[in-house]
């Protein structure tokens, strides 16, 4: 969506601090031990109690009201009672959610516990990636840019991105115009950044796969080479200058 009034700029900020909040609070309540179920549960709770719905759920009937992927998942893990958190997981949680007819994004990558598989780097990784993609994004920026921005950043670190999971534009549904805003350089992809459109931007970084493959369950993606993924998003407004960081105060960045 692109904002063009004050009234849809509070909006998206209501719809923006639930998710950001849930995700927040989501990675300090997980705790070895415990199943993604009741992470979930939680999370599903929280949203519940600011007035907010599960995207996922509500517009793809999603079985579960986050996405909670760990260790070699990489995206859209299926909350279930049988998977239980341990010291060291690498887990990503992505909530979004509609509030009030506005709909936001967030989501991020951490480990539990202490950095027993090594995957802090990882993260590190894509966390400043993140950062220095979303503070070059402006009004008239081609998105292929910042796709080579991530993908040249990964490179340097010595790690790849996912080709096949990208951002997107957001607002008044979950999935909007600009309909991908890929991790790499799409050459075949013109189109600019607008000013006042609101896009989440989120990482695929990877150790060793290029793109994401479906689990027989019907959503868990996992790499086609194998491997780990850090993924981290967040929603934003573009303006001519600094963007405005929506989704701010889930402190993926902390």
């Amino acid at each position: 969506m692109s904002i063009t009034n004050e009234s849809e700029l509070i909006g998206m900020q209501k719809a923006s601090e639930a998710v950001a909040c849930t995700l927040k609070e989501m990675r300090k309540f997980a705790k070895p031990g415990m199943t993604t179920k009741e992470l979930d549960n939680y999370g599903g709770q929280i949203l519940n109690d600011l007035g907010a719905k599960s995207a996922p759920y509500l517009t793809y009937g999603f079985p579960g009201w986050t996405c909670i992927s760990i260790n070699n998942e990489f995206c859209h893990g299926i909350p279930s009672d049988k998977k239980t958190l341990t010291e060291g997981d690498l887990i990503n949680i992505d909530v979004s959610a509609e509030l009030d007819g506005f709909w936001s994004d967030n989501g991020g990558s951490f480990v539990l516990g202490r950095d027993v598989n090594q995957h802090q780097k990882l993260i590190e990784a894509s966390k400043q990636i993140l950062h220095k993609a979303i503070h070059n994004i402006k009004g008239g920026v081609r998105i292929s840019d910042i796709g080579f921005l991530i993908e040249t950043e990964a490179k340097k670190r010595g790690y790849k991105v996912i080709k096949n999971l990208t951002g997107h534009g957001i607002g008044r549904s979950l999935h909007e115009e600009p309909g991908e805003i890929a991790n790499f350089r799409d050459r075949f992809n013109m189109t600019r950044f607008k000013k006042n459109s609101v896009v989440a931007i989120e990482t695929f970084i990877s150790t060793t796969s290029t793109y994401a493959e479906t689990l027989k369950d019907g959503w868990t993606m996992v790499g086609n080479k194998g491997g780990f993924m850090a993924q981290h998003e967040h929603t934003i407004v573009v303006t001519d200058g600094k963007p405005i960081i929506l989704t701010e105060m889930n402190e993926i960045w902390n």
